[in-house]
């Protein structure tokens, strides 16, 4: 080989390793600059789902030592985080599809950037099985239980027990089951509406209150009367239709833990602060069902007394706290902007 083709070569291997050096960096910064770009379309409520997402994260590291799988919770939320993230992006750029494509794809992805909160409230809640013991490794029933005698002078779950009649447990089983559709409901009242804003700050003060709720189930495992008390009941709790739901419900989806405080009231009453503040005829028609559902988590034996009363704080501190996050924030959403329709915002 002569030198001229040596030199050749040799060019030839600098072009390829410059090539191979320039796509590295053009896909590592194509990667940054999706990121900035999903970033910069999330909101206050990704605020907290991220922020949750990363100091239950930091915890699992620092306690895997109490965890079976560790590193598949990690990774588990970092797909879920990374998941966020796709949406807020494909959502932001669903309405510059040009043609016939824009009307389909604007619509899915602009339903599920804006639903998948729900979906995001329920991985939290089942993720608690595993995290439940994160910090403490025992249960701490007998001071809700103690704390239950001191307020009331019994034990609520099991006085209730004399009282238990089909058609009194069918009236309290559906008013548990309400608690799924005050946000649902609420919800889509303002995106039928297109108050994007509300829309997003109701979501808002419920992520605030159920993450307050999930870090101290963290700090502090209950596992509830119905796992605590189960030697204690004479009788089964009988009903209808609603009875057979909530059952079949819980036989999926119930988690032994995480009762304290309840998510059932803080999820409740965080979307009864958002109807006062957003839909205050709304706020009126939930409340005599909310203070029933209040009730019937103790007599369908889920949980304490002190339960319903940490919900109604936690609760209560996702609004307030919920409005400060989007203070700070400067606006609920930037979902909003590629969103089509009004902006209003509606205080009653």
């Amino acid at each position: 080989m002569s030198e001229v083709d040596r030199g050749n070569c040799h060019d030839g291997d600098g072009v390829m390793a410059w090539t191979r050096e320039a796509e590295r960096f053009g896909f590592a910064t194509g990667v940054a600059r999706r990121f900035a770009e999903a970033w910069a379309a999330s909101g206050a409520f990704e605020w907290i789902a991220l922020g949750y997402l990363g100091l239950s994260g930091v915890l699992i590291a620092l306690f895997a030592d109490n965890l079976i799988h560790p590193a598949r919770l990690m990774v588990t939320q970092a797909l879920v985080a990374a998941s966020i993230l796709l949406l807020c992006d494909a959502g932001a750029r669903s309405s510059e599809l040009p043609g016939p494509t824009e009307a389909f794809s604007s619509k899915f992805w602009h339903f599920w950037r804006h639903w998948y909160p729900h979906l995001f409230f329920v991985f939290c809640f089942e993720e608690m099985r595993w995290l439940v013991h994160l910090v403490t490794p025992g249960w701490e029933d007998a001071k809700l239980l103690a704390f239950d005698r001191w307020l009331t002078g019994v034990t609520p779950t099991l006085w209730f027990e004399h009282l238990a009649r089909p058609a009194l447990t069918e009236f309290m089983e559906f008013s548990y089951f309400t608690y799924f559709v005050y946000l649902l409901i609420l919800g889509g009242v303002l995106y039928y509406r297109r108050e994007w804003e509300n829309y997003w700050a109701v979501m808002t003060y419920s992520a605030v209150g159920y993450v307050l709720g999930y870090v101290a189930a963290m700090l502090f495992p209950v596992e509830s009367p119905w796992f605590t008390l189960a030697c204690q009941w004479h009788t089964e709790l009988t009903g209808g239709l609603f009875t057979a739901l909530i059952h079949l419900i819980e036989k999926y989806g119930r988690v032994h833990g995480a009762a304290f405080p309840s998510q059932h009231v803080a999820g409740a009453v965080a979307a009864l602060w958002g109807a006062w503040r957003h839909r205050r005829w709304l706020f009126w028609t939930f409340l005599p069902f909310v203070a029933c559902m209040c009730v019937s988590t103790v007599y369908v034996r889920n949980h304490y007394v002190a339960d319903v009363l940490g919900g109604l704080v936690t609760g209560t501190l996702g609004y307030f706290l919920g409005c400060r996050v989007i203070e700070a924030f400067g606006r609920a959403t930037n979902a909003t902007k590629t969103s089509p329709g009004k902006r209003r915002d509606f205080n009653s």
